[in-house]
């Protein structure tokens, strides 16, 4: 059985954010959510710093990546040198089941004529099979990324029995920048092509620097959030 005792959180003395998103990923991980919480990641352009932060605090915490057949290999490939790199152990890969693809998507392109039954196909509905066991789950979505997440709480409710933390919901692009920089983490190897939020490959292109971070996903619909927080432009749950 898993040792549910929690470790002393790091201690970080820097003149940015970093303690202060330590601290509530810590006391969120070690006392509040203890053994029942988990990180959602996308293995992105900016997810490094979440799970950099988890792995200096518990590198055997359950991490979800949404697996949905349609990730750029260069996403797989990093997911495989970050786990390696931080001594992550409990890495999951969440699919959607094979009858329910063969049934809804059968030649591989319903994200071509109907993006959000795609998305709710591969994404939102296996996400919701894997999160049940959990009372909480870490987000690394910030206010900066888009109008839809201009104003994220730390904490969301998620339903009747569950929460959702957003730990870096204040940081700017800068803030993402130096601790990457200061702790010398791997990028993702899109983000040197113009990628600056990755999700699935066909939906997902690169960004100018004058357009805002997820303005590649879904681009030329009225589309820019997969389903997972917002449906239809609004958040799905409330503030907690």
């Amino acid at each position: 059985m898993r040792d549910l005792s929690p470790n002393p959180c790091p201690v970080i003395i820097s003149a940015d954010d970093s303690a202060g998103a330590l601290g509530r990923l810590c006391r969120a991980i070690n006392h509040e959510y203890a053994g029942r919480i988990t990180l959602v990641s996308s293995f992105g352009a900016e997810a490094i710093v979440l799970l950099h932060m988890v792995a200096t605090i518990d590198p055997d915490l359950p991490i979800l990546l949404n697996e949905t057949g349609m990730l750029f290999a260069e996403t797989l490939d990093y997911q495989r040198e970050v786990a390696a790199t931080l001594r992550l152990s409990d890495v999951r890969l969440i699919r959607p089941t094979d009858d329910y693809l063969l049934r809804s998507d059968p030649e591989g392109t319903l994200h071509r004529t109907d993006a959000n039954a795609c998305c709710q196909l591969r994404k939102v509905a296996p996400l919701q099979r894997a999160l049940k066991p959990f009372a909480a789950w870490i987000t690394g979505r910030k206010r900066f990324q888009s109008d839809t997440r201009a104003a994220i709480p730390f904490v969301e409710r998620d339903g009747e029995s569950r929460v959702k933390l957003n730990p870096l919901a204040d940081w700017m692009p800068e803030d993402v920048a130096n601790y990457m920089d200061r702790h010398e983490l791997p990028r993702h190897p899109l983000v040197a092509r113009g990628y600056r939020s990755i999700g699935c490959a066909p939906c997902t292109s690169p960004v100018r620097d004058d357009e805002d971070a997820r303005a590649g996903r879904w681009r030329g619909q009225l589309k820019s959030e997969c389903g997972i927080h917002f449906k239809n432009g609004k958040a799905m749950r409330g503030a907690a």
